[in-house]
């Protein structure tokens, strides 16, 4: 089998994320894992629990994928899950420096594993958590760029 992973914070989950492993599943990998981190140095919005099931809510129906979290070097994890590729989504260039630093890193930690770069389809092309999280606590509408799962708890957090 040809097994990826998709590792990411993904704080939270956007239409972006999922157009980019809709399109991997169903063209290219007979299995995707996509792999949240569950300890990341960045401050995030939605706990790790959290950010799991807004991930396997907003995929649900996508066929050859679970969602996972996980700690430790990426590279021990997919070996783990037999997987031979990491997934990674580039958007703009500064994406590419620190994508190709971290694709070189995990080479060296494990040979057998290849990096895959996917563009984003043209619709998704500007899109991110962290733009997503700013229209939603300024109060704007983030229906175009997140499931209604993940609107519902963006609402609610910034409630709080």
């Amino acid at each position: 089998m040809n097994i990826a992973v998709y590792p990411g914070t993904f704080d939270p989950f956007t239409n972006g994320h999922k157009d980019l492993v809709q399109r991997a599943s169903s063209n290219i990998f007979d299995k995707i894992y996509v792999c949240v981190v569950e300890k990341s140095n960045k401050d995030t919005l939605f706990t790790s629990a959290e950010r799991i099931e807004l991930a396997k809510k907003s995929l649900n129906g996508v066929e050859n994928v679970d969602v996972v979290g996980f700690n430790g070097l990426l590279v021990d994890y997919a070996k783990k899950l037999n997987a031979s590729v990491i997934l990674r989504g580039l958007r703009v260039v500064s994406d590419f420096e620190y994508e190709f630093q971290m694709s070189s890193m995990n080479k060296k930690l494990n040979q057998n594993i290849e990096s895959i770069f996917l563009t984003p389809s043209e619709s998704y092309a500007f899109l991110s958590s962290s733009l997503v999280k700013e229209i939603a606590k300024l109060g704007g509408d983030v229906t175009p760029f997140v499931s209604n799962d993940v609107k519902q708890a963006l609402k609610k957090k910034f409630k709080q």
